[in-house]
């Protein structure tokens, strides 16, 4: 259980693991820069996340100046060829998709009014010290951020439970920097497996690489999504994720930074319907008929009388045969049965058992 505390008078649930739960797996509605520079849409977005069903929204807390700097070389610059946000500066994109510092309060009360858990990814120090201001219950480290070991002992220091994402990473970066939150705090560490590309395919998921992620860091494990639909999160799930973590926006023909590959509200919904059934599909390991099967169990076949016979008459493929429903012997005890004397009269329909035979 990843925590369960009140903060505020809301009860934080946890994220939970066990089968059944109505946090299984724990969904992620990430809002990002689609609030498109509006706090009322942002504040719909919320809204929109807790309709939807989502466990937590989540921001990004930063500004374009704590991100990078304003300089003209060409590293600071989107590649042209980028599908997104080709040719932009650095600067100008996060400044365009950052969440304004005096908007978080607003958000995490509304947030808090309708019983939805809400967090943020920091992405330096001053994000950290000014998001524990709010008391926010849980944090996020980005991908390209899990090379900040400085950032992510400031996290863990928290005290707080902490997702980290593994996009553009290799296993010995995932590894030290779970390790490092864990060390330095942290009471619950869950590692996301991500493809840092906007938006990504689906044959760059490579979901299998979550169970080597879970293996090597000894943490839950999850997918931070970035491609189009659903389908990809679904299958995460089936493959073991606790966490699932996508965008959400209004409208994508509103456009906004992240718009292209966040999903809808309805679509949302869908996510959260199909992942949570997936969870619990997984089930068991083990093979045997569940509470659900009795009836049909009931209907299998057994053996059955399928004509009248007397006292004496002999057991033969004529008089008993396979049939449903269940309620005889096995049907592969027919040939233990034949030549088997009746030990009395018997009407069609009568399902056979061992006690009405004699050798």
């Amino acid at each position: 259980m990843l925590f369960r505390e009140k903060v505020e008078k809301v009860e934080i649930v946890s994220i939970e693991v066990s089968i059944g739960s109505s946090f299984s797996p724990f969904i992620i509605a990430e809002v990002s820069g689609n609030h498109n520079g509006s706090i009322s849409r942002a504040v719909e977005l919320i809204h929109a996340a807790h309709e939807s069903g989502a466990s937590a929204v989540k921001f990004q807390t930063y500004t374009a100046e704590t991100m990078t700097i304003r300089a003209e070389s060409p590293q600071f610059y989107v590649s042209k060829n980028h599908q997104l946000w080709g040719g932009a500066h650095l600067f100008d994109l996060y400044h365009q998709a950052h969440t304004p510092w005096e908007w978080h309060e607003e958000l995490f009360g509304t947030a808090s009014k309708l019983g939805i858990i809400a967090f943020s990814t920091p992405f330096d120090a001053s994000a950290v010290d000014f998001l524990e201001s709010l008391d926010v219950p849980m944090y996020k480290i980005a991908s390209l951020e899990i090379n900040d070991h400085e950032l992510i002992q400031k996290v863990a220091s928290t005290g707080k439970p902490v997702i980290i994402s593994t996009g553009a990473s290799t296993i010995e970066e995932a590894i030290a920097a779970t390790q490092m939150a864990k060390k330095n705090g942290s009471p619950k560490v869950i590692a996301l497996k991500c493809t840092s590309s906007y938006p990504s395919r689906p044959k760059d998921a490579n979901l299998r690489a979550m169970q080597t992620l879970a293996h090597h860091t000894k943490t839950e494990v999850g997918l931070s999504d970035h491609t189009l639909g659903i389908a990809v999160s679904i299958a995460a799930v089936a493959l073991g994720a606790t966490v699932i973590e996508k965008h959400i926006t209004l409208d994508r023909n509103d456009g906004g930074v992240d718009s292209a590959f966040s999903l809808e509200p309805s679509e949302f919904e869908q996510l959260v319907i199909g992942c949570r059934a997936a969870y619990d599909a997984v089930g068991d390991a083990d093979i045997q008929a569940r509470e659900s099967e009795l009836e049909s169990f009931s209907h299998r076949r057994s053996l059955y009388i399928v004509e009248n016979v007397k006292s004496g008459d002999v057991v033969s493929r004529k008089n008993v045969r396979a049939i449903r429903p269940g309620g005889g012997l096995e049907p592969y005890e027919l040939t233990n049965c034949l030549g088997d004397a009746f030990k009395q009269d018997y009407k069609i329909g009568t399902p056979l058992q061992k006690s009405m035979i004699s050798k």
